[in-house]
């Protein structure tokens, strides 16, 4: 997601909605009829996953796609044939979206395999953070979630960036994160650099992006003022994916947060001693996989 509008590539903060970028096909069919068009619940196993074969060699995608295939989570499509359109989809996704609701809206019949991770990740940490606390989510509680979830783009990004140049993921995540990182003041050199650490470090990238993204969302949180805000990014300036940033639109998380989140005194210390956990681990994609992934796909497993 990148640009301070509504571009259909963001993929981020899934709590409040989900952003899915376009497939290159030529998504031409309208609902044919005056019948108002009404939208359908279906599954996973219902849909197309566009660039399914580019994260082919991803093991832990597969995981999540298994997750995902056997939880309860729904998506909403037109009738078949029909296409709902970006912008509507959008609109809904952007004022509907909800973790009980836990329903996506999309234009038609397929997804991207990048959004299926997404979905992944917040189903989840919906499914594990009341497991360990119940009650409404605190507001660390939906900013770790997300973390993730967007932290794993630019994981993907490192995997696939050596492997697959051409996949829709990269075609259209990557020019992205550079028109970001250019209105951030970083040069294309620079960002050329960026890119090979990712790739070099994938699993270091994703905890380096979550730790930020959910550190700065945190603190910005709090902040009553814009003046306040602008001092509180000023302090992460130093981080060397701080040009990134304002790709993952954390205006949207702390909206959601302060409408929808528990806005008790002081921090979450369940949040706090994952977040530690995750910071301390040795490759915190690997604790992930271990403590949440797997033991969700046992419990699911047919």
């Amino acid at each position: 997601m990148t640009g301070e509008g509504l571009d259909p590539v963001l993929r981020n903060m899934g709590l409040a909605y989900k952003i899915l970028p376009p497939s290159p096909r030529d998504r031409v069919a309208r609902h044919a009829g005056g019948a108002p068009m009404q939208l359908r619940e279906v599954k996973l196993d219902d849909l197309m996953i566009d660039d399914r074969p580019a994260l082919a060699g991803v093991a832990i995608y597969g995981r999540l796609e298994a997750f995902v295939r056997r939880s309860a989570h729904r998506f909403l499509v037109p009738p078949a044939g029909a296409d709902l359109g970006w912008d509507r989809a959008l609109f809904l996704n952007l004022t509907y979206w909800s973790a009980e609701g836990g329903a996506d809206v999309l234009p038609d019949d397929h997804i991207p395999a990048d959004v299926v991770a997404h979905v992944g990740w917040h189903e989840l940490a919906t499914a594990e953070l009341p497991r360990q606390a119940p009650g409404a989510p605190s507001a660390s509680a939906l900013f770790f979630a997300e973390s993730i979830a967007s932290a794993f783009d630019l994981y993907l990004v490192g995997r696939l960036l050596p492997r697959v140049p051409e996949s829709d993921f990269i075609t259209t995540q990557v020019p992205q994160m550079s028109d970001c990182a250019e209105a951030a003041g970083l040069s294309e050199a620079g960002f050329t650099a960026l890119l090979e650490q990712v790739a070099r470090e994938p699993e270091r990238a994703f905890e380096d992006l979550r730790a930020l993204l959910y550190d700065a969302a945190g603190a910005l949180f709090a902040c009553p003022t814009a003046p306040a805000a602008q001092e509180a990014l000023e302090a992460f300036a130093e981080h060397r994916f701080a040009p990134l940033l304002h790709h993952y639109q954390l205006s949207n998380w702390i909206l959601y947060a302060r409408a929808y989140g528990d806005r008790g005194p002081g921090p979450d210390p369940l949040v706090s001693e994952l977040d530690r956990t995750l910071k301390q681990a040795p490759v915190s994609l690997d604790w992930l996989d271990a403590n949440w992934l797997e033991p969700a796909l046992t419990r699911t497993s047919p």
